[in-house]
């Protein structure tokens, strides 16, 4: 009797279709969640931004992650994260088509790698204020983890404004503003952001897992562009929490219902759930009839009913809300299990309870919460070691899992819909490559909804047609009559272009239906694992045995020759092998294993790298002895080759210590290349630092054979280049080439595949050719200044030869004038057969600073020695020099600017003949920093023309600088030494001639005979005027150099030495006849000496004594005092003047503060009439002591006494 109480307690009165709803309302719901689809950034404007009424919280810690697909090279921007009412950027995610960037509270963190174009790419930021750290995650490797600065806020701005796809800002009405510029042009999806800072190894596990601060749902963004379906970006996931408001009708029999409502829900949801679905922790709120509007107090704190629907007979109906979560195994496509939970929940059945359609919300979790409720009942999972997430269980094909008819219930997972599709074309035109046109012909009229996948497309060519054949995938759950038209009238609508028409002549199409892989048990490396039965096209997903967190995939292929599913090779990539290096003793390596046998190696050479950083000397032994078994054991594959390759690549770049087993290396890639079995004519395989290539010759067409490699960093792979004919120099854009004669038609022997095979290497580090007499010694003077090239033809020894073969290399540092190089060859028998650099046999011809040619009779490794037994400025010591170069020209240009702009501005300055010649020489001194200055940004335009006038113009102004400088030697000369009265009229006039005049001859000259002697240069450390390391703007020829500059400034500097000893003398001579002589006046003294020896331009003497072991220390003393002249001009001519303080204090002071307009000073320089005489002009001199003191003074820069004659 109790059991029939509480069945009675059970039964459900049916609600009316007003009440239940229907399905067209559970579809609605779920189109909220934007799973399975992706924004859309194109030129048009579209702008999605979080909703004002989802909030961001005030963080203390956070995780955001991203789908990312740039589909243009421009700067783009994913995210964009602001404070409330705008200003600096909190938090954001940028990048170029070289960079990727980070910002946190306004710094910018740079990681050196961009995102390939048209690659789908996840993108993870994760940061934590209270351990100062943020991270960047790109498809699961930690690329970027730094400490940010101590002074950055630990909390992340609340309710703040947030974009996706292009920045923004907020304008004086509060609202959001797209930022142009940076607008993304590409695709984003699944952008969510948490609370909590996740680590990598998290980050895996929750890859398809919501966010709980912004999810991936239409709900919290706000729009101007839809988003569009991708069936690319689907996620399969197990774990779920649902949030709902649910109807209970009240039963109309009498009784003592003693179940509870959470009981009551329990069986409800087992009851319409399938078997494969598990319930958990369900919670739910006290009932109400008020459904309209209910009590919030009442309801579960993430609910509240707005309930709309009309509700019949509502004495009757009580609604709560509910929050429980749900398993599902096998694991789904998330986007499939919020759309089918959505329609069974609201679904009409014969219960008491549904849900409201427009409040289900079904959200993918990272875990279930800690068990409150008994386990649940309804589970027919089988439970496996190794967890598999996608095994669909077997169903009877009329019914559901829940024993109800298939049509009221639909199960979560089942097989698409596939179809073979043979296609019958003609095509006319010109098409390039027809059978890529036919291709995307196919994919694009049949992918067009996104529902489609075209498989397995063979296209083969028969008497002008083109036969097709390939397989359909329908996930759309249409019928197979309505597939069977879309794809019909997809593939007879033709297709025309300008260069292309595709005619259709027949389509067959038939349906067909795949068994699924069974249950397969595998053992490897990696451990043993049972694979679970899996549909047709799926790609099998378990946990790897180690570590745990990864995941191992495996794909039930459908094969287009038989119609039938196979397993294919399991994707072990981010499991570990349970084996480490010493066990590959134990391994014995056949023809059947030997790919696999690699790919173990790699895998564990990957793992030891990353966690030592080096192989140890044994590690290294096992590794290089089983890689030369694989290669012994017969002919390889191209993709073993290449697996080959990138092993010792990764080794090479390591810090493993190469040098004991280098022969042995060296040995193992030149049997991997002669071993290689490949069906086009030639290969190449590049690794970081490495390359082979590998062509077969006709021996009885052989005419010589050039190959070239270019590289560029040490962890990008070389490019490699061949060429038909023989080159003697450098291919253009390559750091190396090797050119074969056609005489080695006499050396070809029978190869083992009857072909003769010539095959080049390229290595682009050292660490195979460790020369004990260089690297171990300190007397050598020798280095490698060139990457290392080789030649073998099958493995023969090539030597002799009569018509050399020519080696052009690179230099990796520039060879200066002093500096000598050596071609040289790799000998293994040197040193004890621990190999040896050896120059028998090899001519070098030095083509320039930058390459060398080398002549050789043999073939083996070539490369270049340069000997630095006189160079003695290291690179650090260069930069250094260059740093201080261009920061003193900075300075001295601003204050030669402020001397400039002083004497100009103050007419009362520049009346006697000193300040007119500073001001000439200041103007040349500024034109002269100016463009040194600019001289490299100049030459980076890679303009003739621009270059040849920039080095003119520099070569002008060095040249006028000295001019003026010995200008200024002749007028103190005249005015300190020829003290009678001397009248020259125009004597400003025909000093501006001779200042600007002599260096416009020289630099005219110049031009006319030959202006290429102007260009782009890397200036030689000879040139100490000019140090830099970039591409500079100058004299390229020597001659030139030194008749026009050398010669010129030497002559200049002889004179005014000359000058400055008389000058020297005088001040001598003058303080012998004074009676005294104060601390003061000694102080005077000094800075004259000093104010003549910068004005003069002594301190450029320095750069002809840069030579022997002083030459460092003459170096860095050139390079300060001559960039910093400009600044020592205005420091003894403007700042120490007291007449030019007295006019800025005229200027900028006033009242008691401002000094008298009119001084002694003042009338003595306006008392004269205009035909003055030269010197001994000073009005108060009346002994000779006096009047060498104010000739000095004017010359050093104190009181001036020369009047206006020009």
């Amino acid at each position: 009797m109790t059991s029939v109480t509480r069945l009675s307690c059970l039964t459900l009165v049916c609600l009316c279709s007003q009440l239940l709803g229907s399905r067209a309302g559970a579809a609605s719901s779920a189109s909220t969640s934007l799973w399975g689809k992706k924004l859309q950034f194109r030129a048009r404007p579209c702008l999605w931004q979080l909703q004002r009424g989802a909030v961001v919280p005030e963080l203390e810690e956070l995780t955001a992650c991203m789908l990312l697909n740039r589909t243009h090279g421009s700067g783009w921007t994913g995210f964009d994260y602001k404070p409330p009412g705008g200003g600096p950027r909190v938090l954001g995610l940028e990048g170029t088509g070289t960079q990727t960037s980070a910002w946190l509270f306004g710094e910018r963190h740079d990681l050196a790698r961009g995102l390939k174009l048209n690659e789908w790419h996840a993108v993870c930021l994760t940061w934590s204020g209270r351990a100062r750290r943020l991270r960047i995650y790109v498809n699961g490797a930690n690329e970027y983890d730094a400490a940010v600065s101590p002074g950055l806020p630990r909390r992340l701005a609340l309710s703040g404004t947030l974009t996706l796809g292009q920045s923004h800002f907020i304008n004086a009405g509060g609202e959001v503003q797209p930022v142009s510029g940076t607008d993304l042009l590409g695709e984003i999806g699944l952008f969510r952001m948490w609370a909590r800072e996740w680590s990598g190894e998290q980050l895996r596990g929750r890859s398809c897992a919501d966010g709980d601060v912004v999810r991936w749902d239409l709900s919290q963004w706000k729009n101007n562009c839809p988003p569009e379906p991708d069936h690319r970006l689907q996620c399969a996931w197990s774990l779920y929490k649902v949030n709902m408001w649910t109807f209970k009708v009240n039963s109309t029999e009498p009784g003592n219902c003693s179940v509870s409502l959470e009981e009551v829900t329990r069986n409800w949801l087992e009851n319409i759930f399938p078997h494969n679905i598990s319930v958990h922790n369900i919670l739910v709120s006290s009932p109400s009839r008020n459904c309209g509007v209910v009590d919030n107090s009442t309801a579960l704190p993430t609910q509240q009913y707005q309930g709309s629907r009309a509700l019949p007979n509502a004495d009757s109906v009580q609604c709560f809300s509910c929050e429980f979560y749900v398993e599902v195994d096998p694991a789904a496509n998330v986007q499939d299990v919020q759309a089918n939970m959505a329609s069974l929940l609201s679904s009409s059945f014969s219960h008491s309870l549904t849900a409201d359609p427009e409040s289900i919300s079904v959200l993918p979790v990272e875990f279930l919460p800690a068990v409150t409720e008994p386990p649940p009942t309804v589970s027919s999972r089988a439970q496996t070691e190794t967890n598999p997430t996608q095994s669909p269980q077997a169903n009877p094909t009329n019914t559901s899992t829940t024993g109800d008819p298939l049509e009221q219930n639909k199960t979560l997972v089942k097989p698409d819909t596939f179809f073979r599709v043979n296609l019958t074309l003609r095509v006319y035109g010109s098409p390039t490559n027809p059978k890529n046109s036919i291709k995307e012909w196919v994919k694009k009229q049949l992918e067009v909804n996104g529902t489609v996948i075209v498989l397995n497309l063979l296209i083969k060519e028969n008497v002008g047609r083109y036969n097709c054949t390939f397989h359909v995938q329908d996930y759309s759950q249409n019928s197979l009559a309505e597939i069977e038209t879309f794809v019909t009238a997809a593939l007879t609508s033709g297709y025309e272009t300008d260069s292309i028409v595709i005619q259709t002549m027949d389509v067959a199409i038939k349906h067909i239906v795949p068994a699924n892989c069974l249950e397969e048990t595998t053992s490897t490396f990696y451990g043993t694992y049972i694979w679970p039965e899996a549909f047709p096209q799926v790609n099998q997903e378990m946990g790897c045995r180690e570590p745990e967190s990864e995941r191992a995939f495996r794909l039930c292929k459908l094969d287009i020759e038989t119609d039938t599913t196979s397993w294919a090779k399991p994707d072990m990539k981010q499991c570990k092998p349970l084996v480490i290096i010493s066990d590959l003793k134990n391994i014995t390596v056949t023809t059947g294993n030997a790919a696999e046998v690699v790919d173990v190696i790699r895998d564990l050479v990957d793992v030891q790298l990353g966690e030592s950083a080096e192989l140890s000397s044994s590690q290294l032994d096992t590794v290089v002895a089983k890689l030369r078994e694989v290669v012994d054991v017969g002919s390889i594959t191209p993709a073993v080759g290449a697996d080959i390759v990138n092993i010792v690549a990764d080794i090479l770049v390591s810090k493993t210590q190469m040098a004991p087993l280098a022969g042995f290396v060296l040995n193992l890639t030149d049997r991997v290349g002669n071993n290689m079995d490949f069906q086009d004519k030639s290969i190449s395989i590049t690794a970081p630092s490495m390359a082979l290539a590998m062509i077969n010759i006709d021996e009885n067409q052989f005419s010589g054979i050039t190959f070239g490699a270019s590289f560029v960093s040490p962890h990008l792979s070389p490019q490699v280049f061949f060429n038909p004919d023989t080159v003697d120099e450098l291919l253009p854009d390559t750091n190396a080439t090797i050119c074969l004669p056609s005489e080695l038609n006499n050396f070809f022997p029978s190869g083992e595949r009857n072909t003769t095979r010539v095959q080049f290497q390229f290595y682009g580090t050292d660490d195979l050719f460790q020369d004990p007499n260089i690297t171990n010694s300190t007397q050598s003077s020798w280095t490698l200044n060139s990457f290392v090239v080789s030649a073998s033809i099958n493995n023969s020894r090539i030597s002799n030869l009569k018509d050399p073969v020519v080696v052009c290399l690179s230099h990796r540092t520039i060879k200066q004038p002093e500096d000598t190089v050596q071609c040289v060859f790799w000998d293994f028998l040197k040193n004890g057969g621990q190999g040896g650099w050896n120059g028998a046999g090899c001519e070098t011809r030095s083509l320039s600073a930058h390459e060398t040619s080398c002549r050789c009779d043999h073939l083996t490794h070539f490369a270049v020695l340069l000997d630095v037994s006189r160079t003695h400025i290291s690179g650090a010591q260069s930069l250094i020099l260059t740093v201080i170069s261009y920061l003193g020209c900075g300075i001295s240009s601003i204050f030669l600017g402020i001397t400039l702009l002083t004497h100009l501005a103050f007419e009362k300055l520049r009346r006697d003949y000193p300040s007119k010649i500073l001001i000439n020489l200041c103007a040349a001194l500024l034109g002269l920093s100016m463009l040194f200055l600019l001289d490299s940004w100049l030459s980076s335009f890679s303009n003739y023309s621009l270059c040849i006038a920039t080095a003119a113009a520099l070569h002008y102004f060095l040249l006028a600088s000295f001019t003026w400088m010995a200008l200024e030697a002749v007028h103190m000369y005249l005015a300190l030494v020829k003290v009678f009265n001397i009248y020259i009229p125009s004597y400003i006039v025909k000093l501006c001639a001779l200042g600007w005049g002599i260096p416009l001859v020289i630099v005219s000259l110049v031009l006319a005979i030959d202006k290429d002697a102007y260009g782009s240069i890397v200036p030689e450390e000879s040139a100490a005027a000019l140090q830099s390391a970039e591409q500079f703007c100058w004299l390229q020829d020597d001659i030139f150099f030194y008749v026009t500059v050398v010669a010129f400034l030497l002559l200049i500097l002889m004179c005014n030495a000359f000058v400055f000893v008389v000058v020297l003398i005088q001040i001598r001579q003058m303080r012998a006849n004074k009676q005294s002589t104060s601390r003061l006046s000694s102080l005077h003294d000094l800075r004259a000496v000093v104010s003549l020896t910068v004005l003069l331009g002594l301190t450029w003497s320095m750069g002809f004594f840069s030579f022997g072991p002083g030459k460092v220390f003459m170096m860095y003393l050139f390079s300060i005092f001559n960039s910093l002249q400009g600044f020592f001009v205005f420091l003894f001519h403007c700042l120490m003047k007291e007449n030019v303080r007295k006019q800025w204090r005229i200027f900028l002071c006033c009242g008691r503060f401002r000094p008298s307009e009119y001084s002694n000073w003042s009338r003595s320089a306006t008392a004269g009439g205009k035909k003055n005489h030269l010197v001994n002009c000073d009005s108060g001199a009346s002994d000779n002591t006096s009047s060498v003191r104010k000739v000095s003074d004017s010359s050093t820069g104190s009181t001036p006494g020369h009047h206006q004659g020009a």
